[in-house]
């Protein structure tokens, strides 16, 4: 299915082929921790009516992806019907383009259809930093709920490792 289609950005479901593509772009990127089985899991989640999985091309070229997962099992809202807004990614090289906020803006739409509200988790590495403006931006709040490690809330003063499992989650009324 297309959900967006204007001046060079179209934004669909993803595809069997999109894994591989996404992968490869990653690790030329130097994020060489990505592995293909994460995102063929979200074509499993697809199909097993868990997930919408998102791809967004560029000109043709696989740009990014984001996903929607109508019931969040994560952070304050686990388990409350609370739709998730995971794994936003658009590469270096088709950054600026507004493809970011496109993908966000069909996600939310997505989302909307399931609750008022809508969750996602942002990472607290450099690495993030252009998504935790965005989030930002765009109206999320933190949920004050503290910053998550491995799914569980972190204890105050807690060792931890800054990995990409250390988020911090937001909500927002859509």
């Amino acid at each position: 299915m297309i959900y967006y289609n204007i001046n060079d950005i179209i934004v669909r479901d993803m595809v069997e082929a999109d894994p591989e593509i996404i992968t490869h772009e990653e690790h030329l990127q130097g994020w060489t921790h990505q592995k293909e089985e994460k995102y063929k899991q979200r074509l499993i989640d697809v199909a097993d009516g868990k997930c919408v999985a998102l791809v967004a091309e560029y000109k043709g070229k696989v740009a990014g992806y984001f996903n929607v997962y109508p019931n969040t099992m994560c952070g304050l809202y686990g388990g409350k019907g609370f739709p998730e807004l995971i794994d936003l990614g658009v590469f270096k090289k088709y950054r600026k383009l507004g493809i970011g906020t496109v993908l966000l803006q069909v996600a939310e739409q997505i989302a909307k259809k399931y609750a008022d509200t809508v969750i996602i988790g942002v990472g607290l590495h450099r690495d993030y930093g252009s998504a935790q403006r965005m989030y930002i931006k765009h109206g999320f709040i933190p949920d004050g709920s503290g910053i998550w490690w491995q799914g569980k809330p972190l204890a105050p003063y807690a060792d931890l490792k800054n990995d990409d499992e250390l988020a911090l989650y937001m909500s927002k009324k859509i």
